[in-house]
């Protein structure tokens, strides 16, 4: 079960993918600022003259709380329970985005006691697709799991990730290959065009099976859940955004499978906010449902990165 915690959030870049995080010390008060932020202005976040492709492309840098519990589970599983929380904080500089997952996970079996898993990812990905940093840890109540750390490079043939943590564990990276917010971004670019069906190689470190092949499913629109537009503690000018149904299938590369390690179906915005999200493993499925939203800002203004340059 604790690769299952890592997972759990990863969505389109997963953002993820995602996409991870999580609440020891973090509650929905912690984010509860509506801001009162004017709704038209935030249907075309486009900015041409930001450093940054994503938010050129009109995402919105932004901090996200979900809520997580169990919603399925089939006959003979051993999961009886599933709940916690998890943030999601991604922000940019001049060269690179910063994402952050925090998971805080309890989980329920039928013959144990239950287990609290806590999990935090970060991620450091290069504008032009060059470089990823990569950090990761697991642990319990009593003891740290696992630890990641390492670097993916990529280049025009392709490229290498070696993790520093654990040591002697490295991967080839295809050509082609890309990281988790270029992975977004292509299918917000796809999903423009109106494409309905886009399949990508990504490397995020999140884990020990190295690159994936993700096959994403762009449906028609979708509405946010009325109880998310509903809470105090979302700003809902983020969610004006359009937004469509997107089902994505994970199939680690390594495992040469031909069924999906697990699914994830969400609601995915133009601008890179996800209002709501069920993720399907074999035996069980999980539901991250919005409970808090705010928009960060990011940390590189144009009128920054040009003086960084002048007197560089």
């Amino acid at each position: 079960m604790g690769a299952h915690s890592t997972k759990i959030i990863l969505g389109l870049a997963l953002i993820a993918a995602s996409v991870l995080a999580y609440m020891a010390s973090t509650s929905a008060s912690d984010l509860a600022r509506t801001g009162g932020n004017d709704g038209a202005a935030l249907q075309n976040n486009t900015d041409i003259n930001s450093p940054d492709p994503a938010i050129q492309a009109g995402f919105v840098p932004h901090k996200a709380l979900y809520r997580i519990k169990l919603a399925g589970k089939k006959s003979g599983s051993q999961i009886l329970n599933i709940s916690g929380e998890m943030l999601y904080d991604w922000t940019s500089n001049c060269e690179a985005w910063n994402s952050n997952h925090k998971f805080n996970l309890i989980y329920e079996y039928a013959d144990t006691p239950p287990v609290r898993m806590m999990s935090d990812f970060s991620l450091y990905e290069m504008f032009d697709g060059s470089r990823l940093d990569f950090n990761s840890s697991r642990k319990d109540d009593t003891q740290i799991l696992e630890e990641l750390r390492g670097t993916a490079s990529l280049g025009e043939k392709g490229g290498q990730a070696i993790y520093r943590l654990p040591q002697n564990l490295e991967f080839d990276l295809a050509a082609g290959t890309v990281f988790p917010m270029r992975h977004s971004l292509q299918v917000l670019e796809q999903l423009n065009a109106g494409k309905t069906f886009y399949s990508a190689t990504i490397f995020d470190g999140s884990d020990q099976d190295g690159p994936l092949e993700i096959n994403a499913f762009i449906g028609k629109t979708a509405k946010t859940p009325e109880s998310v537009m509903q809470s105090k503690s979302v700003d809902t000018s983020l969610l004006e955004s359009p937004a469509h149904s997107v089902r994505l299938a994970f199939f680690p590369l390594a495992a040469d499978e031909a069924e999906a390690d697990y699914e994830m179906s969400m609601v995915f915005h133009n601008n890179g906010v996800i209002s709501d999200m069920v993720i399907d493993y074999a035996d069980f499925s999980v539901s991250q449902t919005l409970i808090a939203l705010e928009k960060s800002e990011a940390v590189c203004a144009p009128d920054n990165n040009d003086a960084q340059n002048t007197e560089e």
